[in-house]
């Protein structure tokens, strides 16, 4: 009687987020994965540091989706932009746009993007916080306007899309990742995938 070896299955990747941008930057990997959307609070802890809300949030809607995904590895990721001390939330209309591009004129904005890998069949958790700064130009209240009835940016933190038109309204941005503004640090999951030895090439 002969017996056949089964391969341990491997985990199925799951991306905790239905932005389109996100999606995109996973797709260059190459590797087959699933969205599914967290549903959670995403409003800051008071006290709470820029970069300690993003990475608990991160956490939160990586692990939040850890029932229905068995065997998987989820990534959670959360962007918080923070200007003098401020936390600069999605602006999630016009007015509110206005108000914060307003705000950031010549100003540096450090953008704050969390990433977190899940592996729920072991319950092992990685966790990253990726800063990239951003300068903004010293544009016209007109120009405010005519970007933000153009590109409508009002589900981004900071009120603009550097992987879209609002890359007018920058003038410089220094950061180790280029994903990690647009909203996903690359470089940092290849290392957490790395880890939990999900092959990528």
């Amino acid at each position: 009687m002969t017996t056949t070896s089964h391969a341990t299955t491997p985990p199925q990747l799951v991306l905790a987020s239905t932005s389109l941008y996100r999606k995109e930057l996973l797709s260059r990997l190459g590797i087959p994965f699933i969205t599914a959307a967290p549903d959670l609070d995403e409003s800051p802890l008071p006290e709470e540091t820029a970069a300690q809300t993003s990475e608990r949030l991160a956490i939160a809607k990586a692990k939040v989706l850890a029932a229905q995904f068995p065997n998987s590895l989820i990534i959670g990721s959360d962007q918080v932009a923070l200007l003098n001390g401020e936390q600069l939330g999605k602006p999630g209309n016009f007015e509110r746009a206005v108000r914060q591009l307003a705000k950031m004129r010549g100003q540096t904005i450090a953008f704050h993007t969390a990433l977190c890998l899940y592996n729920t069949a072991t319950g092992h958790t990685q966790s990253h916080v990726d800063i990239t700064t951003v300068t903004m130009r010293n544009y016209s209240d007109a120009q405010i306007e005519t970007y933000l009835q153009r590109e409508q940016p009002y589900n981004c933190a900071g009120s603009a899309k550097t992987e879209g038109l609002g890359i007018v309204m920058i003038a410089a941005i220094e950061g180790k990742d280029p994903a990690a503004i647009i909203g996903l640090p690359l470089i940092e999951l290849i290392t957490m995938l790395n880890a939990e030895g999900f092959a990528i090439l």
